[in-house]
């Protein structure tokens, strides 16, 4: 599973762009306890999720003209100029260009083929996120429409490994992706190739999964406080129980309740 121990291609930033900062915060500390922390009066309305004192996302108002709420993965990165580069080769596209984020770090946002959006993070003095696993994020995925395409695409960008791993009932094939080198327990997300009438909207995206102690009564509060839940809790063997939500803005998201020795 996802850990904090960040290398190159693994996870390591998580923050959600928003209309509603304040409605975003009430909601998210409701549903997992988080804590909104501005991070001062020169970040543009952005802060910082917190657990337990420890940042596990980011929060701000939409910087991008004609953007939607989304939760945006960053993937580290040695050097955010030649993963840029990279990305226009392989056939993605950049939304945003290369940026410092005062001596923390360098970010830079793009767009892979098949339409799903992401982000990759250089480190400076923040290293990422502080905590993963249970409270924070646990997981990722990616929905698309050529799982061969993304296969191609983020292995050149990161170098990835890949394991193919058949579906129950020829549901297919679901792929898990590992750092370079990692093996199993090195993995950190899955791409699965849908139809795109199974895609909300038709849209590719990459889904960032919350672990949580207890996912019917997670999903119970969300459906409360206004979030649409697109897959009820549903057990997954030797993995745990999951649920694919929307939040009250939009934004996708999926939380995790492992089994006991996926923990």
């Amino acid at each position: 599973m996802l850990t904090n121990d960040y290398v190159p291609g693994a996870p390591s930033w998580l923050d959600l762009g928003s209309r509603d900062v304040e409605g975003a915060a009430a909601f998210y500390r409701a549903l997992f306890g988080w804590e909104f922390r501005s991070a001062g009066p020169d970040a543009g309305g952005y802060g910082m999720f917190q657990l337990d004192g420890q940042t596990v996302a980011g929060l701000g108002p939409i910087t991008e003209e004609g953007g939607s709420p989304a939760w945006t993965l960053y993937f580290e990165t040695a050097d955010a100029d030649a993963t840029t580069k990279d990305v226009e080769q392989a056939g993605g596209s950049v939304r945003f260009a290369p940026l410092d984020i005062g001596d923390q770090g360098r970010i830079a946002g793009y767009t892979d083929p098949s339409g799903a959006q992401f982000a990759v993070y250089q480190p400076g003095t923040l290293k990422g996120l502080d905590r993963t696993g249970v409270g924070a994020l646990c997981w990722t995925e990616l929905y698309t429409t050529d799982a061969e395409q993304a296969k191609r695409f983020y292995g050149s960008l990161f170098g990835w490994d890949t394991a193919d791993m058949p579906l129950a009932a020829d549901a297919g094939v679901y792929t898990v992706v590992s750092r370079a080198g990692g093996g199993q327990a090195g993995s950190h997300g899955g791409i699965m190739q849908l139809a795109p009438e199974q895609l909300p909207d038709g849209v590719c995206y990459w889904q960032p999964y919350v672990g949580v102690a207890d996912a019917d009564g997670v999903v119970t509060t969300a459906a409360s406080h206004g979030a649409t839940v697109l897959m009820p809790t549903t057990q997954v063997g030797g993995i745990g129980r999951v649920a694919l939500l929307r939040d009250p803005e939009g934004a996708f998201f999926a939380v995790l309740q492992p089994d006991p020795q996926m923990a």
